[in-house]
């Protein structure tokens, strides 16, 4: 086998503070915070003088996680538009699956999210939306039915 695991979805912010509260009213738990620089992280990323703050956010069950990454140096750049449509190019959504996600859309709507489309229904199975989250980032929200 090629792979063990898919370990997190990594996302660039300009506020991580903000990023780190609208993941935890999702519901995700901050796992831990640190300041990442050196020359090692320059080869990584390719680019000179990194210096970056990066938050882990991880699901309850302990499975999914998402990192949250703010740039000091380089500045971050934007590749697209601030509010790309869904069939944008490249990665474009983040799902979680929630238990009440009308809920979820009210609380997350505290922390700057807004419905990209409307809240559906999907057959009898599903009740699903995208919200526009930190960065410009689809999160899509999935309530399994009945």
């Amino acid at each position: 086998m090629a792979i063990q695991r898919m370990d997190h979805v990594s996302i660039v912010v300009d506020d991580l503070e903000a990023a780190v509260s609208f993941f935890a009213e999702l519901g995700m738990e901050l796992e831990g915070e640190a300041p990442i620089e050196g020359p090692s992280v320059d080869r990584l990323n390719g680019l000179d003088g990194v210096r970056a703050d990066i938050a882990m956010m991880r699901t309850p069950d302990g499975h999914g996680r998402v990192e949250l990454t703010r740039f000091r140096s380089p500045a971050a750049v934007s590749a697209e538009p601030p509010a790309a449509p869904p069939n944008t190019l490249g990665l474009r959504s983040i799902m979680f699956a929630v238990d009440d996600i009308e809920d979820v859309v009210a609380r997350l709507r505290t922390r700057g999210a807004e419905l990209v489309g409307e809240l559906t229904r999907y057959e009898d199975s599903y009740q699903l939306c995208y919200v526009r989250g930190p960065a410009g980032v689809i999160v899509a929200l999935a309530e399994q039915l009945n």
